[in-house]
């Protein structure tokens, strides 16, 4: 065989099915069968999932064209719906070489007819060419970076050549499919997308049967984003890390459109629908609403945006049901683990204070919805457990994700038993994860994909999950649907998804049931317990952040223990310490899982903060060098406190060759206040002497910068005075006895003995 026939073979062969992976894209292995591949999810802005197909060890698969699909029409299929399906789109050479003549079919598999059916398809698309019409050209070639246009639109039913042949209701995986011939290869599948399309009723044919007993839904639309808060203050004063919620809360943003979803669906789902609030960003909003400044100095641009947000916000909840979610979305496990009892509870108490007070409305009371649904026995018994004297009654009811539960039958509410019941509400695993974006956990907790799947299943998915859930088990479960906490999908996949749930309940396939009347509801299993996977575990805050956090924790509460009151027309220390305390839930967020560069920024800056309250108490240089007129005299030392609130310090002299620091009660520093305090000391010797002074609280925080005074003496000091005596006196004794000798050897004290002084050297004085 030549070598062109050869290289014409190979490139053939590995022409298979591939699109444009986003950043970060984990691949995963798949079956070798072209016809039966599954594809990475596609972007928020297309409308069906794809997934690339994994290249073998030590090959790269070659990328000819993409696929973006804008618009499917229809979404979910019923009696009344058009005969025809409709697709428009585009078709993109990605690759380094002409593709010559493209073609598209749309083609389906057989109906799924169980769960697992349905859990397996989410997992890995299920086969779609059981039906497989004729091809529709598109285009006759395009050059590499040229792309074209397209329409398709193909019958429901029938025996046409290009038609899905749908004669009964189900829930059909569906795949577009291109072909095309690369040049230097042969005619090949160069790109597809597959999904899940609903059919509740065929147009001109059979419709399902409302089930025995319908389903019971409930929403729980979640309002939430990761942190940026730096500090709040008067008008124009507040402080943000960045003002990437100005794009948000506009018109095309994505806090937008989930308030727009919302308003559009709550007339017809008052019952059924609650809002998941993050506190944080509430108070980030309305900090922004009132002017504001990005870190660096910059003036935001998004007051106006926020005002709007909020004030359309606050008239869309008034007597809605709304759930605070714990305050920055604290990771509660981590808080627990790393013993921060304290903040744990504040993340859970202020959240509520603040939604009724920007609001007006009051928070479902005693519930928790924790970071992937899921607690540790340990952290769900310090919940449970009431707080008189921090005013937290405990909880009293917990969202949960089934694999959070173990004993616990059914989808109705469960009781978790123990010395505090706590009624237990499950959630929709497979509706809701299929809402779950590339961002978000893998789908490992609920076994919606496989443990090596990073990528997200589409709203078309999940809507078709919604529609088998209603249409087809017929039981009378519960299904409690919760998009991902920070859900990024355009608003016209929002809306597409509660216009779906709007039309079952219409049609009575489903019927509302309110989050207040599950949590309230009597249990028909009392004895479910708490589990925690180890999946969960792994995607915790991190210990290094925590350790972070519980060393900035130690330090505000030693600054908190030295602060005190001055009187009523003063600040008290927990106006100027909660504000650091929200800020170190933020940095332990679980917005901030798999995000670690975030959580080490935000740590960052909550240590800044917590830096400058302390340095708002120090010592302040002098302005010259410090002369001692004595070995006792104190050393003169000025501290400052620009703070409200009177704080008791410690000065703290470092170890001075030459001077030895003498016992120095702890200080009292007033609101705003200033002292020369002298510090006693003893010099040991005369000289110049740089002493390093500093503050810290009776704790040991460490308060302001350390200043270094120059200290001068020319006075001795009594070590000094002693040793010069004891000298004195030695030399003193020593040249007595030198004369007592000379005096006994002039006298002859020695006898004949003595030797004649004649002809002897007189011996020189040492005196």
């Amino acid at each position: 065989m030549s070598l062109r026939k050869l290289f014409c073979t190979a490139a053939v062969a590995a022409c298979l099915v591939t699109v444009t992976p986003p950043a970060g894209a984990v691949e995963q292995s798949q079956p070798d069968e072209i016809d039966a591949l599954p594809f990475m999810p596609a972007p928020a802005t297309q409308v069906w999932a794809t997934r690339t197909l994994s290249a073998q060890p030590g090959q790269q698969q070659p990328q000819f064209l993409r696929l973006d699909i804008a618009q499917l029409t229809p979404r979910f299929v019923t009696g009344d719906s058009p005969s025809t399906v409709k697709i428009t789109g585009k078709i993109v050479n990605v690759g380094d070489r002409k593709v010559s003549d493209i073609v598209l079919r749309l083609e389906r598999g057989e109906p799924l007819e169980s769960e697992d059916d349905l859990r397996k398809a989410l997992r890995e698309p299920a086969a779609a060419e059981f039906i497989q019409p004729n091809f529709t050209k598109v285009a006759d070639a395009l050059e590499a970076g040229q792309q074209q246009d397209f329409t398709l639109e193909v019958p429901l039913r029938g025996n046409a050549p290009t038609s899905l042949a749908i004669e009964q209701p189900g829930i059909y995986p569906i795949l577009a499919n291109i072909n095309g011939r690369p040049d230097y290869g042969g005619q090949a599948r160069l790109a597809a997308l597959s999904t899940l399309l609903p059919v509740l009723g065929v147009p001109g044919g059979e419709t399902k049967g409302r089930p025995g007993a319908a389903a019971k839904l409930t929403v729980l639309w979640p309002i939430a984003d990761r942190p940026r808060l730096v500090r709040t203050g008067g008008e124009g004063q507040s402080e943000l890390v960045d003002d990437e919620l100005v794009a948000s809360l506009s018109a095309t943003g994505r806090l937008y459109g989930l308030l727009q979803a919302y308003e559009q669906a709550i007339g017809s789902m008052s019952t059924s629908m609650c809002l998941a609030i993050d506190p944080d960003l509430l108070r980030t909003i309305q900090a922004m609403s009132t002017g504001y400044r990005v870190r660096g100095g910059v003036e935001g641009t998004g007051r106006a945006e926020a005002k709007l947000w909020l004030d359309r916000l606050k008239l869309a909840v008034t007597g809605r049901c709304v759930v605070a979610l714990p305050y920055a979305d604290a990771d509660l496990v981590a808080l627990n683990r790393a013993k921060l009892t304290n903040m744990r509870t504040l993340a859970l108490t202020d959240g509520p204070k603040l939604i009724q007070q920007i609001l007006g409305v009051q928070p479902l009371p005693d519930f928790v919805w924790p970071e992937d649904g899921v607690l540790d026995q340990p952290t769900f018994d310090e919940l449970t457990t009431p707080q008189p004297e921090q005013k937290y009654a405990g909880m009293k009811s917990v969202l949960l994700d089934p694999t959070g539960l173990a004993d616990a039958p059914g989808t109705g509410p469960v009781g978790i038993a123990g010395q505090h019941p706590v009624t237990a509400v499950k959630i929709d695993s497979m509706v809701s994860d299929a809402l779950q974006g590339s961002a978000s956990r893998p789908r490992t907790l609920s076994g919606v994909t496989t443990p090596v799947e990073s990528q997200p299943v589409s709203v078309q998915n999940a809507l078709s999950v919604l529609v088998f859930r209603a249409g087809w088990q017929g039981d009378g479960r519960n299904v409690l649907v919760t998009p991902p906490r920070r859900w990024n999908a355009p608003l016209s996949e929002m809306t597409e998804f509660l216009s779906t749930a709007q039309r079952l309940l219409a049609s009575g396939y489903a019927t509302q049931t309110g989050l207040e009347e599950l949590t309230k509801a009597t249990p028909t299993v009392t004895t479910a317990k708490v589990t925690y996977p180890p999946e969960a575990g792994a995607r915790e805050i991190s210990a290094t952040i925590a350790d972070a956090v519980t060393r900035q924790s130690a330090e505000l509460n030693g600054m908190v223990a030295s602060m005190q009151q001055e009187d009523s027309e003063h600040a008290t220390p927990g106006d100027l310490s909660d504000p650091l305390w929200l800020g170190l839930l933020r940095a332990m967020s679980g917005a901030w899982r798999s995000n670690e560069e975030g959580a080490r920024s935000t740590a960052y800056i909550s240590q800044a903060e917590l830096n400058s309250l302390t340095g708002m108490v120090g010592v302040t240089p002098p302005a010259s060098p410090i002369l001692l007129g004595s070995g006792d005299s104190p050393i003169p030392v000025t501290i400052t406190n620009k703070l409200d609130v009177r704080v008791t310090v410690r000065i703290v002299l470092a170890d001075t060759p030459g001077i030895r620091k003498l016992d120095l009660a702890d200080q009292v520093l007033p609101a705003r206040g200033e002292r020369v305090v002298r510090v006693p000391v003893e010099v040991l010797r005369s000289g110049r002497f740089p002493v390093n002074v500093r503050l810290t609280t009776p704790e040991g925080v460490a308060l302001g910068d350390t200043v270094k005074l120059e200290v001068s003496s020319s006075a001795y000091g009594t070590i000094t005075v002693i040793v010069t005596v004891i000298a004195a006196i030695a030399l003193v004794l020593l040249s007595g006895r030198r004369i007592y000798k000379r005096v006994r050897a002039r006298n002859g004290e020695n006898g004949g003995d003595a030797p004649s002084i004649e002809n002897v050297t007189p011996e020189k004085s040492s005196a």
